[in-house]
């Protein structure tokens, strides 16, 4: 004998309460069915590649230091080794385009690259505490190079990392040949604005806007990435770089930032890839060489004069100027 369920009895009120519950549950069984397939498609999608920024630094002998001779050439057996001024102004400028003032995201990595012997690479580390993300370092005698061989291997680096921009100092202060970027930019056929001193990077166009300084007043120039450029020392001002991301009105502090105590730190866990010459192709030997460098002759000391009339004369018959 089977008993019979009793059957559930609602009021209009408690079967409305149901009605609507069940009308939920069917709308979220709806979302779930068409939500999920948007994921997977999301999930698909590539992520873009960052924009690598490579900054070229050199090392040089002490401007304040005293400069010694021996057999007709420098002598920097003792030297102090500090970084290129100009080169600080590269990476400054390139710090700038990268990071986003107020914001937690980078806009590009940036790379410092030196030629030296990997062992006398102080200053790639100085780079990386102020804020680069990483060096790379190719181990040679920096000083047996001319700028045409420096030039092939930063090209080399720079094909290598794939890197959309290189920025450089616009001069090194030890030989002053300021011929770096416009040799590499030949070598890489990329377009170059030299001794910027404002840049505004126009990420939609995939483009900066530089201007510089010139006799007559500033001239700009529009250039599509990838591309070449050296920088002049007024694009270390408060205001002389934009990214289109850090807020138009925020000012930096007049010249390269100093690297703060958690930057150093940092610097010593950052990657510096070394490599030689063979390795990128390159074959480190110099068309050029010094034929001499001797130090300036002795200036003779002044003489005082007594009066207008006594000068005169010694102009007229010593100097022999009147």
């Amino acid at each position: 004998m089977f008993l019979e369920q009793p059957r559930e009895t609602l009021t209009q009120g408690a079967f409305a309460r149901k009605l609507a519950a069940v009308a939920v549950y069917g709308a979220c069984r709806h979302a779930r069915l068409t939500v999920a397939p948007q994921r997977a498609i999301h999930a698909q999608r590539p992520r873009r590649t960052p924009v690598k920024i490579l900054v070229p630094i050199k090392r040089i002998p002490d401007p304040d230091a005293t400069v010694k001779f021996a057999n007709g050439a420098l002598d920097l057996s003792g030297a102090k080794w500090v970084p290129n001024t100009f080169d600080e102004y590269a990476v400054e400028t390139a710090l700038r385009l990268a990071e986003h003032v107020g914001g937690s995201s980078r806009l590009a990595e940036v790379i410092v690259l030196s030629i030296c012997p990997a062992a006398q690479r102080q200053h790639v580390t100085q780079a990386l505490a102020m804020g680069a993300e990483r060096g790379v370092v190719v181990d040679c005698d920096d000083r047996e190079l001319d700028s045409i061989t420096v030039s092939k291997l930063i090209a080399a680096v720079a094909t290598r990392e794939q890197a959309d921009l290189v920025i450089a100092g616009k001069l090194s202060q030890d030989n002053e040949g300021g011929q770096i970027a416009q040799r590499v930019a030949g070598l890489l056929n990329r377009p170059q604005a030299c001794f910027a001193a404002e840049v505004e990077w126009q990420r939609d166009a995939n483009a900066l806007l530089v201007k510089r300084e010139v006799d007559d007043g500033v001239e700009s120039k529009k250039i599509p990435l990838p591309a070449v450029l050296n920088v002049d020392l007024r694009v270390v001002l408060p205001t002389s770089v934009h990214n289109g991301a850090t807020p138009a009105d925020h000012k930096y502090q007049d010249g390269p930032r100093l690297a703060s105590l958690r930057g150093i730190t940092m610097a010593k866990r950052k990657k510096v890839e070394v490599l030689t010459p063979d390795a990128l192709g390159v074959v480190a030997s110099a068309t050029e060489s010094e034929a001499g460098v001797t130090a300036p002759p002795a200036r003779a000391s002044g003489q005082i004069v007594n009066s207008v009339e006594e000068l005169v004369n010694k102009l007229a018959t010593e100097a022999k100027v009147l």
